[in-house]
């Protein structure tokens, strides 16, 4: 496993700034950068933009928006917070420099484990930045909160209202599902279509910060374009794929979030969980 040690600090800051701007608003940024550099690939410039910046030490998930979830905890746990579930308020706002250090610490485990979990044998099956969410939010859980793993099921809890129940599951993941093949196969994986779904799915959540009920579809904008990918721009591979995520997705919340403390997060664990389906079956 190699590492770039001079890295580390900047993740660290990544954390942080995760836990200052609120890991929601961490995550918006992050998909802003990736159209970015969607279209920075499409002009000729290649794909490192995506993943040095939008997926980097800074603004990749695994730093940024796992640095925000560790801080609305230590918050909520410290009574500064109101819930660790709440990740969509900035946390700068609560003035302790500790809250925005415990972000810049999970920014710094988030970028250890992606690297571990990437040099093993499993790294090339899964997706190593969605499980190193997942796993981050985990240990979160069992440092921060009170609930349990598995959340307190006494406490009733739903994760989104309006994308809970299964007919609205699948008919949100069938259309976003093929928008984001549609994207991927009309773009290119060479300029970016294997992202431009998932960053246009991260962008689109600004408006769900602000109160407007938007599907949250990055857990199968990402799973559609690797299906079509590994079919050859099948976009009903895609779409199945995207009902895939979309039910990964809500059950995975059934199962962690709705009734816990703190925010684990259904679609990283919905894209590490397809990733390494697809990857298997195809």
């Amino acid at each position: 496993m190699t590492i770039d040690w001079s890295l580390l600090p900047v993740a660290f800051a990544g954390g942080a700034l995760g836990a200052a701007l609120g890991a929601s608003a961490a995550f918006i940024f992050t998909g802003i950068f990736v159209l970015i550099g969607v279209a920075v690939a499409a002009g000729g410039g290649g794909k490192e933009f995506i993943g040095n910046v939008a997926f980097g030490p800074l603004l990749g998930p695994h730093i940024s928006f796992a640095g925000g979830v560790a801080a609305a905890a230590f918050a909520a746990k410290q009574g500064h917070h109101q819930t660790g579930r709440d990740i969509g308020r900035g946390l700068a706002g609560v003035n302790r420099p500790d809250v925005l250090l415990v972000g810049g610490l999970f920014g710094a485990i988030g970028f250890l484990m992606q690297a571990g979990i990437a040099a093993t044998p499993l790294g090339p099956l899964t997706d190593p930045i969605a499980l190193t969410v997942f796993l981050s939010a985990v240990l979160v859980r069992l440092v921060f909160g009170k609930t349990g793993l598995m959340g307190d099921r006494k406490t009733p809890g739903e994760w989104l209202a309006f994308q809970r129940d299964w007919p609205q599951v699948a008919a949100i993941g069938a259309v976003l599902g093929l928008s984001s093949a549609f994207l991927f196969k009309v773009i290119g994986a060479d300029k970016g279509g294997d992202v431009t779904g998932f960053g246009f799915a991260a962008t689109g959540l600004i408006f769900l910060h602000h109160g407007t009920t938007v599907p949250v579809w990055h857990h199968i904008a990402l799973p559609a374009a690797i299906a079509a990918g590994m079919t050859g721009g099948n976009l009903y591979a895609g779409l199945a794929a995207g009902v895939g995520g979309a039910v990964v997705g809500e059950l995975y919340a059934r199962a962690f979030l709705n009734h816990g403390d703190t925010h684990i997060d259904p679609p990283a664990a919905a894209i590490a969980t397809m990733t390494l389906l697809l990857k298997l079956l195809l």
